[in-house]
């Protein structure tokens, strides 16, 4: 089978095995790829989608505002070709040089203070956090302060330490979000997220 048509097997066999799953049908294309990439039904039960965080993340594409991520990994697995038509730019500053002396000068960690380099460059945009507990709960911090808005949070850190608290955080904030209850999550998973935004966008 080619590429195409496995892929397009997958998502029939989640739609299959889902059944009658209760989302809408943007919220759904959302749902089925981080299924998709990860291979784990239950993210049917423990998705949380803000009642903006679609049409957010649309209009952030569609108005070509920026993508930040908090790890490589997530950047590389962005769809970047497909937002060019759309002049969206997709940046980390988890490697840059300034980032890490200032996390060791003021002893915190690189996600942290990248989030903070970022917060003025995001206004509208959309933050995608896969890995860093950290670098969701300064985000939040910053919201709070008014020195940060992003139009949608994909917020999906991975871990045993303040993943899942940080995540409730960010549902308990009312802040358009796309997240998940517990520990599970990654940046492979929020690149899932912002591709599944990213196509709908290119369809439209």
């Amino acid at each position: 089978m080619l590429p195409a048509e496995i892929e397009k097997r997958s998502f029939e066999i989640i739609a299959e095995e889902a059944g009658n799953h209760g989302f809408t049908q943007e919220q759904w294309a959302v749902v089925a790829r981080m299924i998709h990439t990860s291979a784990d039904f239950e993210y049917i039960d423990t998705v949380s989608i803000h009642p903006e965080a679609i049409e957010a993340g649309l209009n952030a594409i569609r108005s070509g505002k920026s993508i930040f991520t908090d790890t490589r990994m997530a950047l590389s697995g962005i769809r970047k070709r497909d937002l060019v038509r759309f002049g969206c730019q997709v940046s980390c500053f988890i490697d840059d040089p300034e980032v890490a002396a200032r996390a060791e000068r003021e002893n915190t960690t690189r996600a942290h203070v990248a989030v903070d380099v970022a917060a003025e460059k995001m206004e509208g945009g959309i933050c995608v956090i896969g890995n860093a507990p950290t670098a969701l709960l300064r985000l939040l911090e910053l919201i709070k302060e008014k020195k940060a808005a992003p139009a949608l949070v994909v917020g999906l850190p991975v871990g045993f330490v303040n993943a899942a608290e940080s995540k409730a955080a960010l549902v308990e904030s009312g802040w358009p979000h796309i997240s998940n209850v517990g520990r599970k999550g990654g940046s492979n998973l929020a690149a899932a997220v912002v591709n599944a935004l990213i196509i709908r966008a290119c369809q439209e």
